[in-house]
């Protein structure tokens, strides 16, 4: 894995507006038009290989939590336990998730935390920066089948609906990226023959006559993608009206066990000394000192804390944390002057399907970091 300094495109903010990727510039550089990440065919190999086992060993660990009724050490109510049973016994389908990972000093990946839920960056990763590569360096690869893959996941789900049922693509008002997020795979069902449609969050209705949700229009909402992150939605006043069961939600329900991050302590106990795995407990007391202090439930790096010799050198704001928190083994990020580099590995419909990284000044990745494509020599 090497950073490298590239030239950068004439007009290429426009191009990005053209396309749709309208925040490129957030913050002032979120896509890192400049540089690239340059990986060997031997390091893909890897990362291809280490995303889909540790797909299966979360898998696995689902099923653990759910047969031995681990949902409270997950700080998961027990209200919803018997629905996710449900759900996970009929294979439900997951679209994506994102795996996060650095290296250790043999080159090992090793996961940082599964975004599991509601991961963004999606379009970036998929279409942009494959538009990138295809423009600067055509003759080389891409880990890159996020399209492809996504398409094959919405044929599936295509099966699971009635015919002619419309699926929705929900997120909250006022967030760029997850609208984005959202109008690219509603973009894809809709290649897929799906009739997709968006609604806001703050727009769905709910009938307590029959336990139905609707849109504006009074259509009945069957099948929905939310990027509205399950421990959200749980705290809403009508968040438990989805266990009715009136809804079929994606990512399904059983997502809320992996996208907190008290399933990276479960993933050690059950795989201790595994080499793609981090050391992470529930409490500080076996790490010595050096630790990573991270919020069971959080986005985008908010409340992340770095201890080394017991002292916090470095720490996030955010609204974080009331339901406890898990301490990790410190794993350095790749850092290239001064570059802090986390690697992303998409899974699409249970397949490894591509990266996205992202960089920062700062040892915390978080949604002001930066976006990098990359590319490998075939």
């Amino acid at each position: 894995m090497k950073r490298q300094i590239v030239r950068q495109r004439d007009n290429w903010q426009t191009h990005m507006d053209e396309i749709g990727f309208t925040f490129h510039s957030a913050d002032g550089t979120y896509w890192n038009e400049g540089v690239c990440y340059e990986f060997t065919t031997e390091e893909i190999d890897e990362i291809e290989r280490v995303t889909l086992l540790l797909h299966e060993m979360c898998i696995e660990a689902v099923r653990v939590v759910a047969d031995k009724n681990l949902f409270r050490r997950l700080h998961i109510p027990e209200a919803y336990e018997d629905y996710i049973k449900t759900v996970l016994k009929h294979q439900q389908i997951s679209i994506y998730g994102r795996f996060d990972f650095s290296f250790d000093k043999d080159g090992n990946p090793c996961l940082l935390e599964y975004n599991a839920d509601t991961p963004t960056s999606l379009f970036e990763s998929s279409v942009v920066q494959w538009m990138w590569l295809e423009e600067l360096f055509p003759e080389y690869d891409q880990f890159n089948s996020i399209h492809e893959k996504l398409l094959d996941a919405f044929k599936a789900v295509s099966r699971a609906m009635a015919v002619n049922a419309p699926m929705f693509f929900s997120c909250v008002k006022d967030y760029e990226e997850d609208l984005v997020t959202v109008q690219y795979l509603q973009d894809v069902a809709i290649q897929t023959g799906i009739d997709g449609r968006h609604i806001f969050i703050e727009d769905i209705g709910y009938s307590s006559d029959n336990g139905m949700f609707y849109d504006q229009s009074g259509e009945v909402i069957e099948h929905m993608f939310k990027l509205y992150p399950w421990e959200w939605l749980l705290a809403d006043e009508f968040g438990p009206n989805v266990l009715k069961g009136t809804i079929r939600l994606y990512e399904p329900p059983w997502k809320m066990v992996l996208s907190n991050k008290a399933m990276l302590a479960l993933l050690w106990e059950m795989y201790p000394n595994h080499p793609n795995l981090i050391p992470t407990y529930h409490g500080a007391r076996s790490l010595r000192g050096n630790y990573v202090k991270k919020p069971i439930f959080s986005r985008e790096g908010a409340n992340v804390s770095v201890f080394r010799g017991g002292s916090m050198t470095e720490t996030t704001d955010g609204t974080y944390g009331s339901e406890g928190f898990v301490y990790q083994e410190i794993r350095a990020l790749p850092e290239f002057s001064g570059n802090h580099a986390v690697v992303g590995s998409w899974v699409i419909n249970g397949q490894p399907a591509g990266l996205g990284i992202r960089e920062d000044d700062s040892a915390i990745t978080k949604n002001t970091s930066r976006f990098v494509p990359h590319y490998f020599i075939p």
